[in-house]
């Protein structure tokens, strides 16, 4: 479970220093807003409502925007205000604006007269590890020591009822809009007010969050661009029965609309029956093999970028039954990869990612989870009973010599390995390469097992100033020196043909992107040993991994342990283990930051000495 954000403190006597206040203020301010850089949609979602199954929570993610997290605080001044938030990184100049949905909250939960309750609201823009821009929406009414509003405070600060989660929905419109309501009531969620603001031309819509929510925070909001009060109107006053709660997600964009007086009364939201959620779990392999499909079927390809195309045209264009096409794309549809318009269909921002000419391409990971390695997970019950890796089991070696073996194979392994480069985006910014970067002779950048080279082009493209040098098999350097042409680098740019034991020396920063979880913990101790000879007293190691979460929360990591011990004999695992993992090789884990696509950047070096 997350660590919630936003623990209620515990009440602030009205003797209590104006300083005590501003801290418990401003670890809330830090708290929210490393909530924010940690998270997108895709991470919170299941958090937020851990009851959705795969295909509602692929199609959710498509639909929503994790936009902001807020909280109300009760500063002594404007001034310890920005002071505040300029200690928490956020952005101490924002204006603030009057916030009367706020304000007329707090004077109705505590019978005040709202003239008296100047509450204003900023929102500090907070970049997360991917770039992406959001923000805390900070709600702030003064307090100063003595006022008769510190019952108002210490209340508030108890209960937090002003902290929520804000996602805004792409494309509005009222059948999504009732749809999503549906799946919150289904979840738990109980509307909780909203409103139509004409000066943004915006309507709001808040929910309680379900209670068994591990986001750490008691509201939600959905903001949706435009005049959707009739879609207001139902949720203000008919609560969770105005919605059709038995609708499933895959439905939202493109199922009937309620006819006018037809709508049921459903009653508080309950759980799926057990039977019902096995089955949705039990038809994950389902999904799997119809994302294969699509993508050997080269559907993403022949469907024109952003226009719809006729059913019967994308059948000709690929070669497929018609019947057996709209079944797939019906199925496709849920899990939000297509949508369909009558009989044409238009490809997701989901399912461009499955175009062979998208940026990082996800059609060659496709191909291999719906092909060598769907085959291993077959024998994941081998694995579990006896230790034994699923892929040695059914291939009779290991999948690096088998993939060594057939060029293809290899070829789409390396390209499946490239479809996740979006997480290596804020690496080339980190102090440790800027350092490098910045040596008077220019610094070296040392990949060791850098696959195809995708990482370390990206580094010096970001530093014309750094050389690299990449360690590798023989048919992976060839690939690597493609990339490098491709990226420019190939002049900065040396190889070197070997194995771990083979990790040159006399580098300034010495990379590792996902080769541990490869492997066992011996052999993980071994390959940083061979690291930690190799580099200078000076040196720094940065290594990508996907990190167990402490807490057991929801993490991509969870899935990629069992893959990783089905098909490679590998496993992820918690920062404090990579930590001894590392102290045996006579490195200190100093830091680890988030990447996207739930990866992290671990930061290592020598002990000081003193």
């Amino acid at each position: 479970m997350t660590a919630s954000p936003m623990t209620a403190s515990a009440v602030t006597p009205p003797a209590v220093t104006a300083t005590a206040t501003a801290v418990s203020d401003s670890t809330r301010l830090r708290a929210s807003a490393d909530f924010v850089r940690r998270h997108d949609t895709a991470t919170l979602l299941p958090l937020l409502l851990p009851g959705l199954d795969g295909p509602q929570l692929h199609s959710l993610t498509g639909h929503l925007a994790f936009t902001h997290a807020a909280l109300l605080v009760f500063p002594p001044d404007p001034a310890t205000l920005r002071a505040d938030l300029a200690a928490c990184g956020l952005a101490a100049d924002t204006p603030p604006l009057p916030s009367s949905v706020v304000r007329d909250r707090l004077a109705l939960r505590h019978r005040r007269d709202a003239a008296g309750l100047d509450v204003s609201i900023l929102r500090p823009e907070v970049r997360s590890a991917d770039g992406t821009r959001r923000a805390v929406e900070v709600f702030a009414l003064t307090v100063p020591p003595g006022s008769d509003l510190w019952p108002v405070a210490e209340h508030e600060r108890a209960h937090q009822h002003e902290a929520h989660l804000a996602f805004e929905v792409l494309r509005p419109e009222p059948l999504l809009l009732r749809g999503l309501c549906a799946l919150l009531a289904e979840q738990g969620a109980v509307p909780d007010g909203g409103g139509y603001n004409p000066h943004e031309n915006g309507t709001v819509l808040y929910f309680t969050a379900p209670a068994a929510s591990l986001a750490g925070y008691r509201r939600v909001e959905l903001y949706a661009p435009g005049d959707h009060r009739d879609v207001l109107a139902g949720h203000l006053a008919d609560g969770p029965a105005g919605y059709r709660a038995d609708r499933p997600l895959g439905h939202l964009a493109d199922g009937p609309a309620d006819r006018p007086g037809t709508r049921p009364s459903v009653g508080p939201p309950v759980d799926h029956q057990p039977a019902e959620t096995l089955l949705r779990l039990l038809t994950g392999a389902w999904a799997t093999q119809a994302l294969a499909a699509c993508a050997r079927l080269r559907l993403p390809d022949a469907i024109p970028p952003g226009a719809p195309i006729d059913r019967a045209a994308l059948a000709r264009r690929t070669g497929t039954h018609p019947r057996a096409l709209a079944t797939l794309l019906r199925y496709l549809a849920m899990l939000g990869v297509v949508t369909a318009e009558g009989e044409r269909v238009r490809l997701t921002e989901v399912g461009a990612l499955l175009r062979e000419d998208a940026p990082a391409s996800m059609r060659p990971l496709a191909l291999m989870y719906g092909g060598p390695f769907y085959r291993s997970f077959g024998a994941l019950d081998h694995t579990v009973r006896t230790g034994e890796t699923a892929f040695d089991h059914l291939f009779g070696e290991n999948h690096f010599d088998h993939f060594a073996r057939d060029p293809e194979l290899a070829d789409l392994f390396d390209r499946s390995m490239a479809a996740s480069t979006r997480m290596f985006d804020p690496v080339p910014a980190h102090p440790a390469l800027a350092a490098a970067a910045a040596r008077p002779d220019g610094g070296t950048v040392v990949d060791v097992a850098g696959g195809n080279g995708e990482l370390l082009a990206r580094v010096l493209a970001a530093h014309p100033g750094l050389r690299g040098v990449l360690l590798e098999r023989p048919h992976a350097v060839e690939a690597a020196r493609r990339t490098m042409a491709e990226a420019g680098c190939a002049d900065r740019c040396t190889y070197r043909v070997g194995d771990f034991a083979d990790v040159p020396a006399e580098g300034d920063v010495y990379l590792l992107s996902r080769v541990l979880h490869d492997w066992d913990d011996d052999r993980c101790r071994a390959i940083l040993r061979h690291c930690e000879r190799a580099m200078p007293a000076h040196a720094d190691l940065l290594v990508v991994e996907r990190l167990l979460p402490a807490d057991g929360s929801a993490s991509l990591a969870t899935a990629w342990d069992v893959h990783m011990m089905c098909n490679v004999g590998g496993r992820e695992r918690r920062a404090d283990h990579y930590a001894d993992l590392l102290a045996a090789a006579g490195l200190d884990l100093l830091a680890h930051t988030p990447l996207p696509l739930d990866a992290a950047l671990l930061y290592a070096r020598r002990p000081a000495r003193p």
